[in-house]
């Protein structure tokens, strides 16, 4: 059976490049993006744990943790960094878990078959504070994500677990937002004293809170 949004996310124990984790007691009181890719020492691979790695303060600022997985072992992983390091100009300073055995892999069901029946396929997850499966994205081999889009969706979440708003297309940080249809008028005008725009009763837009 597939894990779904508002799962737990699996625990797990394993070696990586920052040494043995337990993934719950690592990740606590953290989001995490948990991420695989095929493996090491290919381009589209290195592109992307560059640009994650780049990404550090940005993580940061959102109580976010990074953590990525391939099949290959922590020595790989180890000279594989270099490469990254030195083509991306930056600095891995994430940990990278290493699965030859395949268990993570197995138990976030990041191989898929009929695509690779022996590699993983370009999985995301995001887990919040609390364990739970936020999102899932998965990407063929050949198609690099979009990290961006990643953060953009963080920062969704984030901002609708504390306020009761929901975000419309393509928002991002700072953009109007849509007040949730749960919340009558009388109640919206409590939680809104500056009103909104009432396109139709059920999509009533605010700005940011």
């Amino acid at each position: 059976m597939s894990l779904q949004l508002g799962d737990i996310a699996p625990d797990f124990e394993a070696e990586t490049t920052h040494g043995l984790i337990r993934f719950h007691d690592w990740k606590e009181g953290s989001w995490v993006v948990f991420f695989s890719h095929p493996k090491d020492f290919t381009p589209v691979c290195t592109t992307e744990l560059g640009y994650t790695a780049s990404l550090g303060d940005e993580f940061k600022a959102r109580n976010v943790k990074a953590i990525a997985v391939s099949v290959d072992d922590v020595s790989d992983h180890n000279s594989w960094i270099g490469d990254i390091e030195e083509t991306q100009s930056t600095t891995v300073n994430f940990p990278i878990i290493g699965d030859p055995e395949r268990k993570v892999a197995s138990l976030y069901q990041m191989i898929h078959p009929q695509a690779n029946d022996t590699l993983t396929v370009r999985s995301v997850f995001i887990i919040d504070t609390n364990n739970k499966i936020r999102l899932t994205l998965t990407y063929p081999a050949s198609t690099g994500r979009n990290f961006d889009e990643i953060l953009r969706v963080i920062d969704s979440m984030q901002l609708t677990d504390s306020n009761k708003v929901a975000t419309p297309v393509n928002w991002k940080q700072g953009d109007d937002v849509i007040i949730s249809p749960s919340l009558s008028n009388d109640e919206a005008a409590e939680l809104f004293p500056e009103g909104w725009d009432e396109v139709r009763p059920y999509l009533r837009v605010t700005k940011h809170p």
